[in-house]
């Protein structure tokens, strides 16, 4: 009879679950010891950076990851990095050991009390099997709920004890088990749907991440071309869905109620796919609709669809039914789209430090075409939309609800899964410090991520929303004179200080060149979201 350990090998072999984030404590041992030659263990030096290197890889693979965590107390490290993967719609599989089962209502040391409450609501689903032969069985089931519609992270505890217990014969079934999504529109909801395109007289498309992450950019593309439409993408988005200078890009909606509604005057039909309608940030009351404005949201997720304050919700399969519509639509019925302005000249900064948007332009103009964007500068984010030029899928990641720690981690994980493409992270001076065990990581595996510290000294973010909130000066916002060259440099990447346009082209050309990890600080101007 196998072990119930070698089962889930197979199980995990069988979807491609072979490569293993952790941070292991004594509860993984069991697990972990002697690790098949064909998996490999990338190993993170915090657990909230080992859930971020995994969701970004997901991102980037457009498949599962596998994170191994310690305990409840590993997992609480996480959690805080659940809450950008539960909105990026990130396909993680987070294991945690537990003590051994008979010991684990006493609450001994590094018990995992009722584990499977312990990472909700941030998880589709979590468990702990109720017996050790039940154990396969469970992480097929976290397997399948995490990859099928709506993406998502699930949790399973398991019990170290049970590694050893012999599996069921019945286990084998578990290896060639398939499940998919094939949600399509009916011919009568496409024949209405796209009638109803026809009849607007100004459509607008808004655009989400989940349409990148089903590789639907292109179609997306063919129905803004189709339409004759102007594309936004929907605010706070964690993917780009879209070229950035295409002649229909509008760029990034804001995530107030008045500032969106301001934005769709004048449009009769709003088409949201992909995201949520919509993830609001700061306080902004208005109408959520512009009068006489119809809104049409499509979703992979019945639970966007079901919580959303307007408008007519469809579940469905993104990439089927952008290229159905496309076909179906009549094209040529309002003028065609001009082309963009060019990109602005940046913005110059100030003596000694950079203007963010000349950093992005230095960075845009040196990198390579299909460099792919990994950001996490929240006071920057306007100033890199205005110098964005992004032509390929895959080519921007951004935290999903805002939880600082991602970009470091997430560029790690990205690059693992996308080798032949430059990852650079973008990423500001106070995100860094969450996620800063991460060069570790990028050192150990030789993981050729360029980071770009824009170093500004203080939380940007937060002094814009202390003038939006009139809530005056307050304490602790400022984190000035840390050395990020220094801190690298400590974790065995490479690290320059840079304070120039001709400075910053040369650490890239070299950061390029270089085939490791390399750091790249630059003292920016304070600028807002």
């Amino acid at each position: 009879m196998a072990s119930v350990r070698d089962v889930t090998f197979e199980l995990l072999r069988a979807h491609g679950l072979t490569t293993i984030f952790g941070n292991p404590g004594s509860n993984e041992l069991p697990f972990l010891a002697g690790l098949p030659d064909d998996f490999r263990y990338l190993l993170g030096l915090h657990e909230g950076v080992v859930l971020a290197m995994a969701d970004g890889y997901a991102q980037a693979r457009r498949g599962p990851a596998l994170v191994n965590l310690h305990a409840a107390a590993g997992t609480g490290n996480a959690m805080g990095q659940l809450t950008n993967s539960v909105y990026s719609h990130s396909p993680l599989v987070v294991t945690a050991g537990q003590q051994v089962r008979s010991t684990v209502g006493q609450e001994v040391m590094l018990a995992n009390v009722d584990a499977a409450a312990l990472p909700r609501p941030l998880v589709k689903w979590s468990s702990e099997p109720a017996s050790a032969e039940d154990v396969p069985r469970t992480i097929s089931q976290a397997i399948h709920t995490a990859t099928l519609a709506p993406q998502g992270p699930v949790y399973v505890s398991v019990p170290y004890d049970d590694w050893r217990a012999e599996s069921s014969v019945e286990a084998r079934h578990l290896l060639s088990r398939s499940t998919v999504t094939a949600a399509a529109l009916t011919t009568p909801q496409l024949t209405e749907l796209a009638a109803m395109l026809d009849r607007a007289e100004r459509p607008v498309l808004i655009l989400g991440p989940d349409v990148d992450a089903v590789a639907a950019n292109d179609h997306a593309v063919a129905l803004a071309e189709a339409l004759a439409a102007p594309a936004w993408i929907a605010p706070s988005a964690s993917r780009c869905p879209f070229p950035t200078r295409h002649p229909a890009f509008r760029g990034v909606l804001p995530a107030g109620v008045k500032a969106i509604s301001d934005l769709l005057a004048g449009h009769d039909l709003v088409l949201v796919v992909g995201a949520p309608v919509f993830r609001y940030h700061q306080y902004d009351p208005g109408r959520y609709l512009p009068e006489g404005t119809r809104l049409v949201h499509l979703t992979v997720d019945p639970g966007e669809a079901a919580r959303a304050p307007m408008g007519d919700a469809i579940v469905c399969d993104l990439a089927d039914t952008l290229a159905r519509l496309t076909a179906a639509v009549t094209p040529g019925r309002r003028a065609a789209l001009v082309p963009l302005p060019p990109i602005p000249a940046p913005r110059p900064g100030s003596a000694g430090r950079l203007h963010p948007e000349e950093v992005f332009a230095v960075l845009r103009d040196t990198a390579p075409a299909d460099t792919v964007w990994v950001t996490e500068s929240t006071s920057t984010t306007g100033a890199f939309w205005a110098q964005a030029d992004l032509r390929e899928p895959g080519s921007y990641y951004f935290p999903a609800s805002g939880g600082l720690g991602f970009g470091l981690p997430a560029a790690v994980g990205v690059q693992l899964a996308d080798p032949d493409r430059q990852v650079v992270a973008l990423v500001g001076d106070g995100s860094a410090n969450y996620g800063i065990t991460a060069l570790w990581t990028a050192a150990r595996y030789r993981i050729p991520v360029i980071f770009v510290i824009l170093r500004n000294g203080t939380y940007g973010a937060l002094r814009w929303f202390a003038q939006v909130l009139a809530a005056g000066e307050t304490p602790g916002l400022d984190i000035a004179d840390i050395d990020f060259t220094a801190l690298a440099a400590g974790y065995g990447v490479t690290g320059v200080t840079v304070a120039s346009r001709t400075a910053l082209v040369e650490a890239v050309t070299d950061a390029l060149a270089a085939g490791e990890p390399r750091l790249i600080q630059v003292d920016t101007d304070l600028t807002t979201p």
